[in-house]
């Protein structure tokens, strides 16, 4: 009997998995921001492990999808490497302010932020994708080329040291929370940068598993992931996620960014609710 209800769990476990894999692949993520709710809440998951299988799925999110992404020409990968650097710093300095802040602070800041990240998504860039590129991105040849099947238009790139800046405090979240921080990597790549949404999306999918691995290390490290709880999880959200990816490159842009922003207003008002019930107990 016991077996029989392991087994269901596991089913079950890696179903939602599945779905949030599809949802991080789709809004650029990572399937961690949907785990981490779904372990707590419906599962009864202890909050240290729910965070170390969702660090998993976001590495397993970000190779599944990013593969696909980058064959298809959608990813610009000069661009994420480059902002790699200013999110490990950043994951750098939230490895510090762990032991300064309190769980139900960040959770409070972090909900503040994904608010204005959704306002911010809502408004439409007044120069649209069209103009010149930044000097800067220039010298640094970090213009790139939608795919040819979309019609291969070149597009610019804007704002790099505000994109930097955004991305370090994606790196910093990151690191406090235990998720991949993609919303805040998607606002910087959309609306600072000002990438086409498609790209925005995928290079963000590249980017995440980078910095989720350096926080799966240190969950590691306090042993806080359980092999039985993270495999279910990797493999649902790594089947999400090429499902995702597929979907991504047929589904119209304005429709995934309205998915968007109200995946981020979701996750916003639980991380407000989580941070003032604890300030509350």
């Amino acid at each position: 009997m016991q077996a029989v209800t392991v087994l269901v769990f596991t089913l079950l476990v890696a179903a939602g998995s599945f779905v949030a894999g599809c949802l991080g692949a789709l809004t650029g993520m990572g399937g961690g921001v949907v785990v981490v709710p779904l372990l707590t809440l419906a599962f009864g998951v202890d909050i240290h492990y729910a965070i170390g299988a969702s660090l998993v799925s976001v590495i397993a999110t970000s190779s599944g999808s990013a593969a696909a992404y980058v064959r298809d020409g959608y990813v610009n990968v000069r661009i994420g490497v480059l902002l790699e650097i200013a999110t490990t710093l950043g994951a750098l300095l939230g490895g510090i302010l762990v032991a300064l802040l309190a769980a139900n602070v960040v959770s409070i800041i972090f909900g503040i932020v994904l608010v204005a990240s959704a306002l911010s998504a809502a408004r439409v860039s007044p120069a649209g994708q069209r103009g010149p590129s930044s000097p800067l991105a220039r010298r640094l040849r970090l213009e790139g080329q939608l795919p040819a099947h979309v019609g291969g238009d070149t597009y610019a790139v804007r704002a790099v040291p505000g994109g930097f800046a955004v991305m370090f405090l994606a790196g910093t979240l990151s690191s406090l929370l235990g998720i991949g921080s993609g919303a805040l990597k998607v606002l910087a790549l959309d609306q600072v940068m000002h990438l086409p949404f498609k790209v925005s999306t995928t290079t963000s999918n590249f980017m995440i598993g980078v910095t989720a691995a350096a926080g799966a290390g240190v969950y590691l490290s306090h042993g806080y992931i359980e092999t039985a709880l993270a495999m279910p999880v990797m493999l649902g959200v790594l089947a999400g996620s090429v499902v995702g990816a597929r979907v991504l490159v047929r589904a119209p842009s304005v429709w995934l960014k309205r998915g968007f922003i109200v995946v981020l207003l979701i996750i916003a008002v639980q991380m407000l609710l989580q941070g003032l019930e604890a300030g509350h107990g």
